[in-house]
């Protein structure tokens, strides 16, 4: 019986090895994604085990270097640790240079690094970076023309994310140098942790580089206000960034994408904070202590950080147990479409209920805005709820399970970790290193999307050329 040849030298095991890499990483989109996402988080974990990391030079166990690095890639602001007192200077700037990649997005950083070497996008770079900035273009054959940036767009887009990125966060920063100067911070220090709550709050991380977190700036609302801007401008994405640098205040002329992305957040700050106020205005630990106006601004705080921002003036654990369902949902919903917050996305959210008023005004297709939203997309948006639902449901049994905690205060930060948004009841810093793990998969999952994912196993699924009788199943 013959015998397959055995390859004849290293250079062809090589050969073969970076072969099969090449296809493992440019066969889709999504593929690259997870790829590039679990080498830089490796990376991570490596730079953050090494003693110099550490305040006390010695080496970080594992599960709190790799639940770190994962928080760090993913922009999700869960800890493990105190980050303030555990790592060293280098171990925070391993952080801040890690937040910025993850924020601006590993597709989107690689493209942007091509584009300035080559100083032009191919066909192949456009494909990858246009499945960052529309999750429609992570699937195998034709996009519909509606999608949120065409592909001819993407050199500008990419522009874009570099530019504005710097931009906002610069500004950020010269917003909160003076204030922290103000606040008591030193000089020195306060040239550290300004550019640091910069990129903190435009990646929705919500790291904190100070003992006591925000808890210096709880009345400080010119600081906090600072954050809500930056979190808020990250929450937008890119691709809403870019429609209002080409079209401004011109709404008619913004995408469909850009006017449910800046509608539902707005509907859902408002709301979100109206909520807050309700359920906690005479909760003593929380909003109880305060006069109205503090207690307003306060709501809209938490209702702008819960939505991915991360940072926290009140204690989570604090919090009504309606209330921390309240933040629950909007922490599952997130921010927009290709931005650094996470979440099902307020697009997905907004064509859900889209869908369900166009059902129950018995209209044939889903509409708004004068356009109408293609059974597709529907799907898509069906699917990641769906696939969310089941992440944060599988993850929140099992760390139950584990740590025998109570579920309401597991359920809440297991949909932190999910949507990337760095809240907590304090049940994170206590979890054993198996429920650890589980959290960080839960981060990995809610931070390359549960789309790409999805997208990624059925990368090589063939289209069915032919169609089945139809049969209607009873539903309700």
């Amino acid at each position: 019986m013959a015998r397959t040849a055995a390859p004849r030298s290293f250079s062809e095991i090589a050969r073969r090895t970076i072969r099969l890499g090449k296809t493992l990483t440019t066969s889709s989109p999504s593929r690259f994604a997870i790829v590039v996402f679990s080498a830089l988080i490796l990376i991570t974990t490596a730079l953050l085990s090494l003693p110099i990391a550490s305040a006390d030079r010695t080496v970080t166990p594992l599960a709190d270097a790799l639940f770190t690095a994962v928080s760090t890639i993913c922009v999700t602001g869960l800890s493990t640790v105190d980050m303030s007192t555990h790592w060293s200077g280098f171990g925070l700037g391993v952080i801040f240079v890690g937040v910025n990649i993850g924020g601006l997005g590993v597709l989107t950083l690689a493209s942007v690094m091509g584009l300035a070497i080559s100083k032009r996008l191919g066909l192949r770079a456009k494909l990858i970076a246009a499945g960052d900035t529309n999750p429609m273009r992570a699937h195998g054959g034709p996009v519909n023309e509606s999608q949120t940036v065409r592909l001819g767009e993407v050199g500008s887009l990419l522009r874009t994310v570099a530019i504005s990125a710097f931009t906002i966060e610069a500004g950020l920063m010269v917003l909160l140098y003076p204030a922290l100067l103000t606040a008591g911070v030193h000089p020195v220090n306060a040239l550290w942790e300004a550019p640091f709550y910069a990129a903190m709050a435009f990646t929705n991380t919500g790291f904190t580089p100070n003992p006591g977190g925000l808890e210096p700036f709880a009345q400080n609302y010119y600081v906090l206000s600072v954050l809500m801007l930056g979190v808020f401008l990250g929450s937008l994405g890119f691709p809403v960034i870019y429609t209002l640098t080409r079209q401004r205040w011109h709404v008619r002329r913004w995408s469909l994408h850009a006017k449910l992305t800046m509608l539902t957040t707005i509907v859902l700050f408002v709301v979100g904070a109206a909520v807050f106020l309700l359920l906690e205005f005479d909760n003593p630990k929380t909003f109880g202590s305060m006069d109205a106006g503090d207690t307003t601004f306060q709501a809209f705080f938490l209702s702008a950080m819960t939505r991915s921002g991360g940072f926290s003036v009140v204690n989570m654990g604090d919090l009504n147990g309606s209330s921390m369902l309240a933040a629950s949902m909007l922490m599952f919903v997130g921010g927009g479409s290709a931005s650094t917050a996470g979440g099902i996305k307020v697009t997905t959210l907004a064509v859900l209920a889209l869908a369900v008023i166009s059902e129950a005004k018995g209209r044939p297709s889903v509409q708004a805005f004068g356009r109408r939203i293609p059974s597709d997309v529907q799907r898509v948006a069906l699917s990641v709820v769906a696939w969310g639902a089941t992440t944060v449901a599988l993850s929140t049994i099992a760390i139950s399970q584990i740590t025998k905690y109570p579920v309401e205060e597991v359920l809440f930060d297991v949909v932190s970790a999910f949507g990337t948004v760095g809240l907590s009841t304090g049940v994170t810093e206590r979890l054993p290193d198996a429920a650890t793990y589980i959290l960080a998969a839960t981060i990995f999952m809610g931070r390359v999307g549960t789309v790409t994912l999805a997208a990624a196993v059925a990368a090589t699924s063939r289209n069915q050329l032919y169609s089945l009788p139809v049969e209607r199943p009873i539903v309700g």
